[in-house]
């Protein structure tokens, strides 16, 4: 069974204060199931975006969430139309925004060259 959107946002930003990071919760999404973006600001200027990795990966992995790099090296205006059209799209997202000079990241994630 896999845990609610709620609870892993909330276990995710725990571990990352923990690790001594900031992050914050940008956008609440539906508290059982709403997708989970994660915005990774390297603080020089480089932002990077990540999303929920293709259902095929996550079966495949049998992890619970896994991730994928949308957007690399990106401006804040790209990661924010990004978003915006993700918003058109599902409404019920979650993103958190971390910053980490070293760029950690802290959740599972697909190669970056898997399918989208």
């Amino acid at each position: 069974m896999r845990v609610t959107s709620s609870l892993w946002v909330g276990a995710f930003v725990r571990r990352c204060y923990g690790e001594g990071l900031t992050a914050v919760v940008v956008r609440r999404g539906a508290e059982e199931a709403g997708a989970i973006f994660i915005i990774l600001d390297k603080l020089d200027g480089v932002v990077d975006l990540y999303g929920p990795a293709p259902q095929s990966a996550v079966e495949d992995s049998g992890s619970d969430r896994l991730f994928q790099k949308i957007a690399s090296a990106a401006a804040q205006a790209e990661i924010s139309a990004r978003l915006e059209r993700e918003g058109r799209f599902d409404p019920d997202f979650w993103v958190v925004a971390v910053e980490d000079r070293a760029g950690r990241v802290l959740f599972e994630t697909v190669a970056e060259d898997a399918p989208r």
